[in-house]
């Protein structure tokens, strides 16, 4: 699967309008000789196929080139602003599981009452709500209004050491990791009530209702245990979205993490720093639905029968 994006990823990124030494070729101060020159260093004077065979070689060994514009390693870059985007996106999607189930549930067992409807009110609008459009909100209003929170960036001025560093850019990152919490409710919340509902129907709840069970013990060993394979597997699935989300609100936010890095490169047509983002960002992924994997094998031994 790695293999293939990296087919469609190159051919796509190349096929693309203009390129980054298209600006040079109208300034008149650059020669022809000089821009062949540059695309010889970079590898960009040999045929698609020999740029992609280099490319895969290199990669194959950590190695995704130099940055046409900075001049840095890739590599490099990557590692330094991967960690704050794997944060945010960890966070983010503990929250949305714990707290969609809590939600979910609460809702399913309030069905046709009032608790009930607030629930599906919140959840429709989480899911028809565009994570943009909501960052601006919340700067607006807990930034501008309340100045609870900054407005941009990981750190305040000034030097902070121990405990102070983390406590301030926890701080700074309560806003964009609320956006994306209270984005990636709303379809878990439907989700999770449309399966708990269909569980209260089933003849087996019936039954452990005719025994007298307490309410934790029907939640605990008959709710639950039929809620979370299906969980898993939609947290999986669901993990493109929340990395690929991560482009817009860094850039919303002013935070130096592989979206940002993926947005300015994809402006300056910065090739191979879009490519070893997108490889790396794919990787993240696919090892995210293999855990996923292994979680559902983990809550459903007979599944391996299949």
């Amino acid at each position: 699967m790695l293999f293939l994006i990296s087919i469609i990823s190159f051919l796509a990124i190349h096929s693309a309008p203009n390129s980054f030494f298209a600006a040079g070729e109208l300034n008149p101060n650059m020669t022809k000789e000089a821009i062949e020159n540059l695309k010889a260093i970079y590898g960009l004077d040999k045929s698609l196929f020999l740029q992609y065979i280099d490319w895969v070689k290199n990669m194959l060994m950590l190695n995704f080139g130099i940055s046409f514009v900075t001049g840095d390693d890739v590599s490099t870059e990557i590692l330094k602003r991967i960690p704050i985007t794997l944060s945010m996106n960890l966070v983010s999607l503990v929250l949305v599981f714990f707290i969609s189930i809590y939600l979910g549930i609460k809702s399913a067992l309030s069905y046709g009452k009032k608790t009930d409807y607030i629930i599906r009110q919140i959840s429709l609008i989480s899911f028809s709500m565009p994570s943009f459009y909501l960052a601006l909100l919340f700067i607006i209003f807990f930034s501008l209004k309340l100045d609870m929170f900054p407005i941009a960036g990981l750190h305040s001025i000034g030097e902070k050491t121990g405990y102070a560093y983390y406590l301030d850019m926890a701080w700074h990152l309560v806003l964009p990791i609320g956006v994306m919490i209270f984005v990636g409710l709303g379809s878990m919340i439907i989700y999770i009530r449309s399966l708990t509902l269909d569980i209260l129907k089933s003849d087996y709840y019936y039954f452990a209702l005719s025994r007298g069970l307490s309410k934790k013990q029907l939640l605990r060993f008959y709710i639950l245990p039929n809620l979370l394979p299906p969980i898993v597997t939609l947290l999986g699935l669901s993990l493109p979205g929340l990395i690929g989300g991560s482009v817009i609100l860094e850039s919303i936010f002013g935070i130096e993490g592989m979206g940002q890095l993926f947005f300015m490169s994809a402006l300056s047509r910065d090739y191979p720093v879009i490519m070893g983002t997108l490889m790396i960002t794919s990787f993240l992924t696919l090892l995210g639905n293999i855990v996923a994997d292994l979680l559902l094998l983990r809550l459903n031994p007979y599944m391996k029968r299949g």
